[in-house]
């Protein structure tokens, strides 16, 4: 049975505090991309730590509550469907890691970030593929972004009813697809997405072409 991620990648940086960071939401068709930056405490363990895509949404709620409780620092940023607009959706992702980085308690020496770009952050960036498979801090991280983005995306089906977005989170859906089509796009919607653009030319969003940024999931994987 294949293990977790371990410290060993942690374990390399002895001369300062180490974060992982990683992000959620860099492609549904609305709302903001997130960010976590966790500095894990190596003497209060978290067992069942992994990639937050791994696990089911209760276990993400169950972590997110001992990571925080029991982690050096953590900190969670965003970064608005405006500013994705503004920046597009690679800086919109460094930014919202930069303010999750900001938002920690102690300032770290080194960033283990999840991919392969180096994002501008306040400290030493070393990246990492397939990160939050390797390093127990950016998996920690990876839980703490997606849970909070969820969480934002069950308000913010309150505040836009009829989309489905406490369901599915903004990602791609049949019933999202239906709902840009009836109800058009949203405050919250990436109107630069090409499924958005096809729904406001009366056309299905299912039909658009999805770049290699476009996380695709499985409908039930956001629940």
């Amino acid at each position: 049975m294949a293990k977790g991620p371990t410290l060993i990648l942690e374990k390399a940086f002895v001369d300062g505090p180490v974060c992982g960071v990683d992000e959620a939401g860099r492609g549904p068709w609305a709302g903001p991309v997130s960010a976590a930056a966790v500095i894990l405490n190596p003497k209060k363990a978290i067992k069942g730590l992994d990639d937050s895509k791994k696990l089911s949404a209760k276990t993400r709620e169950v972590l997110e509550i001992e990571i925080k409780a029991k982690a050096l620092a953590w900190g969670v940023g965003f970064a608005s469907v405006q500013e994705i607009a503004e920046l597009n959706i690679l800086h919109a992702t460094g930014l919202a890691m930069r303010r999750a980085v900001e938002a920690l308690a102690t300032a770290p020496k080194y960033a283990l970030v999840d991919g392969n770009y180096p994002f501008r952050l306040p400290c030493e960036v070393k990246t990492v593929v397939g990160g939050d498979a390797k390093s127990k801090s950016i998996a920690a991280a990876s839980i703490l972004a997606k849970v909070a983005r969820d969480r934002l995306m069950v308000e913010m089906d309150g505040l836009y009813p009829g989309y489905g977005f406490a369901r599915h989170k903004g990602y791609r859906a049949p019933v999202h697809a239906e709902a840009l089509l009836t109800l058009g796009p949203c405050e919250i919607h990436r109107r630069a997405w090409g499924p958005v653009k096809l729904a406001l030319m009366g056309k299905d969003p299912l039909l658009a072409f999805e770049d290699a940024l476009q996380e695709e999931l499985p409908f039930d994987a956001a629940e």
